[in-house]
């Protein structure tokens, strides 16, 4: 039995997630071959925060990308205005503001889905009878 095959969107989240890995812990290794202070790298920028940029910016692009996926699939609309808040405001803010109009159209599909699968109350059954 063979698992679930590799859609393109997935090799595409694969991908942006080995770039993360790898891009984030290139600093992250930086910073300990450095005996850096991570925490004060933090406050005062080093390898630790050039770890955390990278793993912003990747999260940003799989966010991106799933918004503009998932907007197509659901017929959402203004997209756009999700990913200008991404650097305009915070990902922080913009994803779950995303996810929350996402779980909207989900429940206004499943209930267009159950008001065409219930019969109309007012129609003739198949014998004629109100």
């Amino acid at each position: 039995m063979t698992g679930p095959r590799w859609n393109s969107r997935a090799v595409f989240f694969l991908v942006v997630a080995l770039l993360g890995l790898v891009g984030t812990w290139a600093f992250n290794i930086a910073a300990i071959l450095q005996h850096r202070d991570y925490v004060g790298d933090w406050l005062q920028s080093g390898p630790a925060v050039s770890s955390l940029t990278v793993d912003v910016l990747i999260a940003a692009v799989a966010a991106i990308a799933f918004m503009v996926f998932e907007s197509r699939r659901l017929g959402m609309r203004r997209v756009w205005v999700y990913i200008v808040l991404i650097p305009l405001v915070a990902l922080a803010f913009a994803l779950p503001l995303f996810l929350a109009m996402r779980e909207r159209a989900l429940a206004a599909r499943a209930a267009a889905a159950d008001a065409e699968a219930v019969p109309d109350a007012a129609a003739p059954d198949a014998e004629g009878a109100p």
